[in-house]
């Protein structure tokens, strides 16, 4: 496992940019011009490499994977800010990322304050696959659920006309929109392929075939309330054009049902029963 330096330099690499982000966007006297902007985008593909070099190196070792809630958040959140810094690079999302980089910072040191599982990867590929479809959904839909959070603010400050600096420094409404449902989308096949990969090669996923009782399971059937959740919310938004205050709302029930889905259980198999 990497030693305590590595992760407590990256967290402060990710403090330091989260300050940059924040003085330029969010502080009263904000200055967006600042020199270190344009560089601080490029910078944080700095800290982003090195917290996904601390994910393998702590998650796999000699054939076995380790994973806890700590691995689990902490990819989610880096896959998250790797969408927000890649997506800077053409349009910037200065104050979203001000607001991910301290999340950042702290979920460098998950994986070393929660407790983590082990279990040997011989005979399971298909397990690394249906781990990697799951944390690719995660990721797009926090990333959604930021969206969808900053949207409602953004509206509700248009309505009263009291846009502060950080606001008014997004990109328009309809692009905030429009970037909304194509992460939705693009998370929602990711979804969809993580529940069939568990259903469809569950004896080689999980070491047992998928049975009926799967469906009363807590974790299946969150899982399945989030992808009826976004299906309806993609659907409605082809054929009744679906936006603003509702796109909202169906966006951010189907993360909420998403994180009691795998979150959730994580919590209560290794915190509460200690498994």
């Amino acid at each position: 496992m990497p030693t305590l330096l590595p992760h407590l330099l990256t967290t402060a690499l990710y403090a330091v940019l989260a300050y940059i982000f924040w003085r330029a966007n969010w502080a009263q006297q904000a200055v967006s011009a600042s020199p270190w902007l344009p560089k601080a985008r490029v910078a944080v593909l700095i800290p982003l490499s090195v917290h996904a070099w601390l994910l393998i190196a702590g998650s796999w070792a000699a054939g076995i994977l380790s994973i806890g809630l700590g691995d689990v958040l902490s990819a989610i959140v880096w896959l998250t800010l790797a969408v927000y810094a890649l997506t800077s690079l053409r349009q910037p999302l200065d104050a979203l990322q001000a607001l991910i980089l301290p999340i950042a910072a702290l979920a460098v040191m998950l994986p070393m304050w929660l407790p983590a599982q082990t279990m040997h990867l011989s005979a399971t590929p298909l397990f690394l696959v249906h781990i990697a479809l799951s944390l690719l959904a995660y990721a797009l839909f926090t990333v959604a659920a930021l969206h969808a959070g900053m949207m409602a603010l953004f509206e509700k400050r248009l309505h009263t006309h009291s846009m502060n600096r950080a606001l008014a420094n997004l990109p328009p409404l309809l692009t905030l929109e429009r970037l909304l449902f194509n992460i939705i989308g693009i998370g929602f096949v990711m979804l969809t392929l993580a529940l069939a990969s568990g259903i469809l090669f569950s004896e080689q996923v999980f070491g047992k075939p998928f049975s009926f009782t799967h469906f009363t399971q807590h974790k299946t059937v969150f899982a399945l309330l989030s992808w009826f959740t976004y299906a309806g919310l993609l659907l409605g938004r082809k054929r009744y054009g679906w936006r603003g205050r509702t796109a909202i709302a169906w966006s951010l029930t189907g993360f909420v049902m998403l994180i009691l889905a795998y979150i959730g259980s994580k919590v209560v198999l290794q915190l509460l029963l200690g498994k």
